[in-house]
């Protein structure tokens, strides 16, 4: 058997200052449900910018524990979420501050909505969002300068 050359990873830049990107996927909502049992139901104007399910706030209740039990939540410096109402509650759900006591002395991350981070512009509602000025009253501590103040509606 030949033993293998290893030589250190050659990085344009010190690792050390380099930064960890963790990528999340909002949980469960309710056109993930309906689309489950009749595709058409996506185009229903009742899942316009579709909220979590019961399961999908079970799922952000749950990964919040973890982040906070793993200590992980003390090294993140930024959440980037895009700016549709169920990314909205899986990012602050997860990394936002609340008033309860299992926030006392805890640094939150940052977390602001981003219009390119969304995953598709479509036609179906569930695709679609809330302007930002409804989306800064239902999320005040988001931060929305990076998304766009007009309503993707005006866009189809």
């Amino acid at each position: 058997m030949q033993k293998m050359k290893t030589t250190a990873a050659q990085f344009t830049y010190p690792w050390q200052l380099c930064k960890t990107v963790h990528l999340v996927r909002h949980g469960q909502a309710m056109h993930n449900v309906e689309g489950d049992i009749n595709r058409e139901a996506l185009l229903s104007p009742h899942l316009f910018d579709a909220q979590l399910s019961p399961l999908g706030l079970h799922q952000v209740g749950k990964l919040r524990e973890d982040v906070h039990a793993s200590g992980l939540l003390k090294r993140i410096e930024l959440v980037v979420t895009s700016p549709l109402y169920r990314t909205m509650q899986t990012a602050f759900g997860v990394f936002g501050s609340t008033e309860s006591n299992e926030d006392a002395g805890v640094n939150h991350p940052q977390i602001m909505a981003v219009e390119l981070c969304r995953d598709r512009m479509g036609v179906r509602p569930c695709d679609m969002r809330r302007r930002v000025s409804e989306c800064q009253a239902l999320f005040p501590s988001i931060d929305f300068s990076m998304a766009s103040s007009f309503n993707h509606k005006m866009l189809i």
